[in-house]
């Protein structure tokens, strides 16, 4: 096993996969007070649709970072929960929150100085 943090078979790129997603560590956070139905987490989130929710919920379970909860006398009535191993990852989620809101405006600065149109660097997405 090797220790290089960014080679493909090296446990730290299984966490650096996990929270490349930006939905991942959105529904994460969004979870972080308690179970939520999906329904409440669409509200909560905003910007995501059913269909990526789902998605994403599914992700996080195959994970072990989220439960699935379905009542037994509505069984189409679900609630979504961090298990112990998702509640983990709040931590490094705050401090990329952290990191964002102290540095966001240097980044998106920088971004913006990219996409001007007598700027030399490249434009990736201009």
């Amino acid at each position: 096993m090797t220790t290089d943090a960014f080679l493909a078979d090296c446990r730290a790129r299984l966490a650096f996969d996990l929270l490349s997603n930006t939905w991942n560590a959105v529904v994460l956070w969004a979870l972080r007070d308690g179970p939520r139905r999906p329904v409440e987490l669409r509200e909560r989130i905003g910007g995501i649709s059913s269909k990526v929710l789902t998605e994403t919920l599914r992700r996080l379970q195959f994970n072990g970072l989220v439960d699935r909860q379905a009542d037994d006398d509505h069984p189409s009535r679900v609630e979504y929960q961090l298990t112990a191993l998702g509640r983990t990852l709040l931590a490094p989620i705050d401090a990329v929150g952290a990191w964002a809101f102290e540095y966001g405006d240097e980044v998106m600065a920088a971004q913006e100085a990219a996409c001007a149109p007598d700027s030399q660097s490249p434009r990736p997405t201009c």
